[in-house]
């Protein structure tokens, strides 16, 4: 049995876990900062990568205890060494090689977008490649057709805002508060998504790709317009905003169903995919494609290092580890050979 030791601190969360290539998380701790950035409706980095800093070396001493284990008894460290804050990066993959060097074992840099993309393969043995992968999350939202361990085909991706962003922001025109995307679900399930008009940006377009921003704007004016008289409430918004999210998830989705030849099934990993409401449309979409449908525990949906040490057990199982200076990186696409697209694409 190996075990791979992972460390993950691309945002804000500060986490380490133990797992082994039988698929079994032997401990895992998450740090939460939601509580330091809440005052600010949003991720400060500046301040993020202080407390990753401050909390890291006692997380993974706090995680290898309750494994019962010493650093010594793992057989590979892996790290996010990218996309995210590059500051937080840049303490865990620190840290990482630090670990290595000292307990001389190999170092695996982790793409954190890879990490959620092979995390339903930690709960679900039966997921096999190759699979089509909706990735949503506060920084990405991206159709995959993933292929294997480093192989993914990029199929679509957001030209402006990734969902999770629409959701925080969201939140904050209704006065919810940070996180924003379950509170938004919460508030939802009060209201009608009939109520408020909202647009469905690029559905049915031929374009393969999502859009958001005008999403974004139209809640803002539909709030605006609340506060004015109109009859509908903050309940409706939030339901009509996540109607409109999931109209557009679900016809992003079918287009690259149609499009991308034969799959074992369709899944979703990333934040956004904890929202059951979008699971319950997506299992539905994969239903009429006669596909099975696949999605991690919530505890893997959101930012997490159990996702991060998975996958360095994926690239353990092959061979691969990286070199001692290998470098953080603020941005890194799974498919850098994909075709460039309009406006906040580029990054993606």
């Amino acid at each position: 049995m190996r075990t791979v030791l992972g460390i993950e601190s691309s945002c804000d969360e500060t986490a380490a876990a133990l797992v082994t290539d039988g698929r079994v998380i032997l401990a895992q701790r998450i740090a939460s900062q939601d509580e330091v950035h809440r005052p600010y409706g949003g991720v400060v980095p500046e301040i993020a990568a202080r407390a990753h800093a401050e909390r890291l070396a006692p997380l993974i001493e706090a995680t290898l205890a309750d494994a019962n284990m010493r650093l010594e008894d793992v057989d590979a460290i892996a790290a996010t060494a990218g996309p995210g804050l590059i500051g937080g990066v840049m303490v865990g993959l620190v840290t990482a090689k630090a670990l290595a060097m000292a307990a001389d074992k190999p170092l695996i840099a982790i793409n954190h977008l890879e990490g959620h993309a092979l995390s339903p393969r930690l709960a679900d043995p039966g997921l096999e490649y190759p699979y089509l992968l909706l990735l949503v999350s506060g920084g990405h939202c991206q159709i995959l057709g993933v292929e294997g361990v480093g192989r993914f085909r990029r199929l679509a991706t957001t030209i402006d805002d990734a969902l999770g962003e629409a959701f925080d922001k969201t939140a904050k025109l209704l006065g919810l508060g940070y996180p924003g995307g379950p509170a938004v679900e919460r508030l939802a399930a009060r209201g009608d998504a009939r109520k408020v008009p909202l647009p469905r940006p690029l559905v049915g377009s031929d374009e393969p790709h999502f859009s958001f921003a005008g999403l974004k704007s139209a809640v803002m004016r539909a709030k605006q317009a609340m506060d004015k008289g109109a009859g509908y409430t903050e309940a409706d918004i939030a339901a009509s905003f996540q109607q409109a999210a999931i109209d557009c998830l679900v016809d992003r989705t079918r287009r690259a169903l149609k499009n991308v030849g034969e799959m074992n099934a369709l899944v979703v990993a990333g934040g956004v995919a904890a929202n059951q409401a979008i699971r319950s449309a997506l299992e539905t979409l994969a239903a009429e494609h006669r596909l099975a449908f696949v999605a991690p525990p919530l505890a893997l949906c959101t930012d997490n290092a159990a996702m991060i040490a998975w996958a360095g057990v994926e690239r353990l199982a092959l061979g691969q580890s990286d070199p001692l200076d290998i470098a953080a990186r603020p941005r890194w696409p799974l498919d850098p050979d994909a075709e460039a697209v309009r406006g906040a694409g580029v990054k993606a």
